[in-house]
């Protein structure tokens, strides 16, 4: 269906008046309290039953292709069918190797349907990383979409298992080992599906494996079931006040939870439409938007500060955008994003992927990331304690419990573990029990509780919102993805001519988050085109080190743990550092010298976008 033949919104969601926050909860709540009363219904059943109301509507939009809802039902169910022509069984898993476009969506919407768990594979990922990603899945089959067959390679030999392999994209047969799965799909009814080939599946059953780093080591997987993607969708329904007279563009990763659930089953629930764009382009964005008349946007911070910097353009003021929904809008650019691009209301939100409770700034108080209202609090109980700044680890009392912070003092955020109804939120965990566990913390504020660490740092405010401050431990975020740096440090040493290393995270003036950097010990084979070539293979773009640091020594702790903090504070300023240090300039991907002259273009170029 071409984009250009769907019918453009002749009315005009923006003029809605912005609800009040009261309202706003209230229908998320109202959403989100169906879930548990029929727990055979899925979200794949939400999109059917749009698709029986309004079948011509359209539901996913890209310049790629555009379903109506009434072709992503018949889409899903054919996916649905296909995995049970090759046999997937409740709990089987199968990998999504494929760029952003709405087949994606409706590929784990019908692989999750029939009981099967979709595995969303981070397409940016390479060589380890791409092939540990889908080691833990244990998945006997991989969509792949043609273009990255490359990449795909490059993790092969390291694969433990060979799973069939199905090409999207293009038609006929290609043997035993590799098909193309648009031709078994075509072969197939998109029709409802029978009780029978539905099976028992419900909202407790695992629905997707979504991966994130985490504070340590390569990508965990997150498990994520059919509950909560239900919750996701109302949620944020709810709380966005979403219309079947809406659009929301969404140019965000489709592997991650906020980009590939929560913004496409927002406007889903509510019989909406979603854009797919599958990169983000700060110097198409505000065309972007116009042109498919969009009335809401998603976001993550660097986005937001991307378009600030940006020069103006003739499409920035002639949108119908009503709300932007995210999370990292940080509070010093805040007010004059929304002032020179005009968006009524702000909706920031903070939430993880595998954590158990979200917040939510419906009131758009500047800087804050939400607040537990008091009609949810026994719900979804957080709270923020003591951490120490070097060991990462909350601080206990003499009895042995952590120390919650009061106003204004900044700790670790929590979250009680439990159910909803029981007071405290579901931790689904991920497919490793031991990495399950390092997110529990037990013994919190009495004896026997457990609640989840987050791994961020945050502060409560006087009038009840929580802030976000920094991450706890190693991983930082860039360009939108967080970093594990052992992952990378993992990738540094194993570099010919590396013999030391320690990895981490430096503050750019001016950027959100932290670019990667390495201080190493090296020996006379070390060579920095071998080490830039290295590290380009076993890492993706957004991981490699942006600063290498070349030490005579590293310093370690009695303990045998590296000493960070003083090379942190020092970043890559070489007024303050002896050492040789360069930078891998985003042109010629090659590492270059610092010095006092460069120093300055160089902060320029990494805050540009």
């Amino acid at each position: 269906m071409n984009a250009s033949a769907i019918e453009q919104p002749t009315e005009g969601p923006r003029l809605r008046g912005k609800p009040s926050a009261a309202k706003s909860w209230l229908k998320a709540i109202e959403l989100t309290s169906r879930i548990e009363a029929n727990p055979q219904r899925l979200f794949a059943d939400i999109v059917e039953e749009w698709a029986a109301r309004q079948p011509d509507r359209p539901g996913l939009l890209s310049d790629a292709e555009t379903f109506s809802y009434r072709t992503l039902a018949e889409r899903v169910n054919r996916y649905a069918r296909w995995a049970l022509s090759v046999g997937i069984k409740a709990g089987d898993k199968v990998c999504l190797f494929m760029p952003g476009r709405p087949d994606y969506i409706a590929a784990w919407l019908g692989i999750t349907k029939i009981g099967g768990v979709a595995a969303l594979i981070n397409t940016k990922l390479v060589g380890t990383s791409l092939s540990h990603c889908i080691n833990v899945a244990a998945a006997e089959h991989v969509i792949l979409a043609q273009e990255l067959t490359a990449v795909f390679e490059t993790a092969a030999p390291l694969l433990t298992r060979a799973p069939k392999i199905w090409l999207h994209g293009g038609n006929g047969d290609a043997g035993n080992d590799v098909a193309f799965i648009d031709a078994a799909l075509d072969r197939l009814e998109g029709g409802p599906l029978t009780s029978a080939e539905r099976g028992a599946v419900t909202i407790n059953d695992r629905a997707l494996l979504i991966y994130t780093s985490g504070t340590t080591g390569l990508p965990k997987a997150a498990s994520i079931s059919h509950r909560r993607i239900l919750n996701w969708g109302g949620w944020f329904a709810g709380l966005t006040g979403a219309a079947p007279e809406d659009r929301l563009f969404d140019c965000l990763p489709l592997f991650h939870s906020v980009g590939g659930i929560v913004a496409p089953c927002s406007m889903l629930s509510a019989g909406a439409s979603v854009v797919l764009s599958e990169k983000f382009s700060a110097g198409n964005f505000w065309h972007d938007i116009v042109r498919w008349d969009c009335t809401l946007f998603q976001y993550i911070g660097e986005l937001c500060r991307y378009l600030l910097k940006a020069p103006p353009s003739e499409f920035e003021s002639r949108h119908r955008l009503r709300l932007a929904c995210g999370n990292g809008l940080r509070g010093d650019i805040w007010e004059a994003f929304q002032a020179r691009f005009a968006i009524p209301q702000i909706l920031e939100f903070y939430a993880a992927t595998e954590g158990n409770f979200s917040l939510y700034n419906v009131e758009g108080k500047p800087g804050a990331i939400g607040r537990i209202p008091p009609l949810l609090a026994h719900r979804f109980p957080a709270s923020i304690v003591r951490v120490d700044p070097e060991l990462g680890v909350p601080v206990r009392n003499p009895d042995g419990l952590c120390i919650p912070c009061a106003r204004g003092e900044v700790g670790e955020a929590i979250g009680r573990i439990g159910t909803a109804d029981g007071g405290g939120g579901r931790f689904e965990g991920y497919t490793n029990a031991a990495e399950t566990e390092k997110k529990i913390l037990r013994d919190v504020l009495v004896k026997g509780d457990a609640w989840f660490r987050t791994g961020d740092l945050m502060m409560l405010d006087d009038a009840g919102f929580f802030h976000f401050v920094d991450r706890v431990g190693d991983t930082f975020r860039w360009k939108g993805e967080n970093v594990a740096t052992s992952e990378v440090n993992e990738a540094v040493v194993d570099c010919p001519g590396v013999i030391d290393a320690t990895t981490y995270g430096v503050e750019v003036r001016g950027a959100d988050g932290r670019a990667g950097m390495a201080a190493i010990v090296v020996d006379d084979r070390f060579d920095l085109q071998e080490f830039s070539d290295h590290i380009a293979r076993r890492l993706p773009a957004y991981a490699c080190p942006v600063f290498v640091r070349i030490c005579k020594t590293l310093d370690n702790t009695e303990t045998f743990k590296q000493k960070k903090q003083g090379l942190i504070g020092e970043g890559f300023d070489p007024q303050r550092v002896k050492d040789q240090i360069f930078f891998k300039d985003p042109a010629s991907g090659a590492y270059r010298p610092i010095d006092a002259g460069s120093h300055a273009r160089i902060v320029e170029s990494l805050i540009r976008f």
